[in-house]
C-alpha cells in the first residue's frame, strides 16, 4: 500500500483560503503526487489533481455528492436540494430537466436574447462615461436569461436582482459580511423565484412552453410528484445564477483580447478559431477552483486507500494546468484546440465526466455560446479602448476577477 502524502498543517482551511485555486496544485507539486491529504473545516480530505483523478472521481460506482460540498456552500452558491448534491434515480431524473433544456435551438435562443440586449446598450455606452464591463455584462445576461427562463424582470428589479444573483456566488468562499450578504440573497432569491413557481402552477402566471419556470414548476420527480416549492426555487435559480455567472468567463474574454491584440482579427475571421479561443480562454482563467464528492464504499486505487464516506475534491484549475496535459500551461494558446475533439477528463473547467448520468455542469454549452457571441460582440461591433487600470488576477481571490471589473471608454457601434 503506497503512503499517500499528508499536508502538515493540522487544518488547512485558512491556507485555502488564502492560496485559493493554488491550493493543491502548489501541495501536489510539493509534494511530488497528484494525490494528498489534509484536512479542511476539521475535516479529513483527499485531494486530487491531473486526467486519472478527474476518471475517478467521476466514477459514480465509486463516489456519490450528497453531504460533499459544505453547507456554507449549499447555503449560497447552489442551493440546499439541488441538482449539485443528488445522487443515483434521483440524480438521472432532476439532470434530465436541465438538459431537456439544453437543446441546440434553445441555446442559440438565449444566445440571440443575449447578442440583442448587448446591442441594445451600446448606444447607453456611447454616451456615457467609463463603463465597468463587469456590471454591464452581468445586467445583460440577467436580462437575457430571465426572458428566455420566462421570468419577468421589469427593468426597475435588473440591478437588484444581478446584485443577488452575484451575492450567492461570492458568499460561498466569503467571510463575514460577504457570506452573510451571500446568505441573505439566496433567501431574497428563493421567495423571488418561489412565488413565481407557485403562481406558474395555478394558471396566474402562464409560461411559455419549454421555457425554464414552466418545466421546473411542471417537472415530476421518479415518484411523479411535483417538486417542492423550495426546491423548483433552488432549481430555477440554478438555471438563472449560472448564466450570470458567464459574466467573469466574457471579462476574461475582453481581457484575453486586451493582452493578445493579435487574436483580435483572427476571431474575426473564423468560427472556428473563435472557438478554439473560448476554449483556451476557459482552460487558461480561473472559474470554479474545485468539485467535492464523497467516497461511496472503501476502495483501493493506485495504492492509496479512499475510506467510506470520506470527502475528496478534485482540482478543476489545477487539472487545467496540468503540466502532463497542457504543455506550456502558463500561456495562452488558443492553438492548442485547433481540431481539438474534447476529453471529458483532463479539461475540465466546469466539471467533467458525462452531461446526462453525470456531474458534469448542465449548462456548459451555455457558456460556451455565450462567450462565442460575446467574443464577437467585442470585436465586431463596438471598438472601445483600455485606460490604465488594475487587471491583475489574484488567485487568491475566489471567484477571481480583474479589480477594475475591466473598464473600458469611449465605447463606439461599428456594426
Amino acid at each position: 500500500m503506497a503512503t499517500m502524502p499528508v499536508d502538515r498543517s493540522p487544518d488547512s482551511t485558512l491556507a485555502f483560503l488564502r492560496s485559493g485555486y493554488r491550493f493543491i496544485s502548489e501541495r501536489c507539486d510539493r509534494h511530488g503526487s497528484d494525490i494528498f491529504a489534509t484536512r479542511l473545516l476539521l475535516e479529513r480530505t483527499i485531494c486530487l489533481r491531473g486526467r486519472p483523478a478527474a476518471e475517478l472521481f467521476y466514477d459514480n460506482e465509486r463516489f456519490v455528492r450528497a453531504g460533499a460540498l459544505p453547507m456554507r456552500a449549499q447555503r449560497t452558491l447552489t442551493g440546499v436540494g439541488g441538482v449539485q448534491g443528488l445522487d443515483g434515480a434521483e440524480h438521472t431524473n432532476r439532470k434530465a430537466m436541465f438538459m431537456s433544456l439544453m437543446t441546440p435551438s434553445a441555446v442559440g435562443r438565449l444566445g440571440q436574447l443575449f447578442e440583442d440586449e448587448w446591442r441594445a446598450r451600446i448606444p447607453v455606452w456611447e454616451s456615457s462615461g467609463p463603463v465597468v464591463l463587469y456590471r454591464e455584462v452581468a445586467r445583460v445576461l440577467t436580462r437575457a436569461v430571465c426572458a428566455w427562463a420566462g421570468v419577468p424582470l421589469p427593468e426597475s428589479q435588473v440591478r437588484r436582482r444581478t446584485a443577488q444573483l452575484h451575492a450567492m456566488i461570492e458568499g460561498a468562499a466569503a467571510i463575514g459580511p460577504g457570506h452573510w450578504k451571500g446568505l441573505l440573497a439566496r433567501r431574497l432569491g428563493q421567495r423571488w423565484v418561489g412565488d413565481l413557481i407557485d403562481r406558474e402552477r395555478i394558471g396566474t402566471l402562464p409560461a411559455p412552453e419549454g421555457s425554464a419556470l414552466r418545466v421546473i414548476a411542471e417537472h415530476r420527480d421518479a415518484r411523479g410528484r411535483l417538486l417542492p416549492r423550495r426546491i423548483a426555487a433552488v432549481e430555477l435559480l440554478n438555471v438563472l445564477r449560472p448564466t450570470v455567472a458567464v459574466d467573469r468567463y466574457i471579462v476574461f474574454a475582453a481581457l484575453a483580447l486586451h493582452d493578445h491584440p493579435g487574436w483580435r482579427e483572427r476571431v474575426r475571421e473564423s468560427a472556428e478559431t473563435t472557438e478554439a479561443f473560448v476554449q483556451e480562454v476557459r482552460r487558461y482563467y480561473p472559474f470554479f477552483p474545485v468539485t467535492a464528492a464523497r467516497v461511496r464504499r472503501s476502495f483501493d486505487w493506485q495504492g492509496h486507500h479512499f475510506p467510506r464516506g470520506r470527502r475528496v475534491l478534485l482540482d478543476l484549475y489545477g487539472t487545467n494546468h496540468h503540466r502532463a496535459l497542457w504543455p506550456s500551461p502558463e500561456e495562452f494558446r488558443p492553438d492548442r484546440f485547433a481540431g481539438w475533439r474534447g476529453d471529458p477528463y483532463s479539461f475540465v473547467p466546469q466539471g467533467g465526466g458525462e452531461h446526462l448520468a453525470g456531474h458534469r455542469c448542465a449548462g456548459e454549452w451555455v457558456t460556451i455560446e455565450l462567450m462565442k457571441r460575446a467574443v464577437h460582440l467585442l470585436t465586431t461591433a463596438m471598438a472601445y479602448e483600455v485606460p490604465p487600470q488594475n487587471l491583475a488576477l489574484d488567485l487568491g481571490r475566489m471567484p477571481a476577477l480583474p479589480p477594475s471589473g475591466f473598464l473600458v471608454t469611449n465605447v463606439r457601434r461599428t456594426a
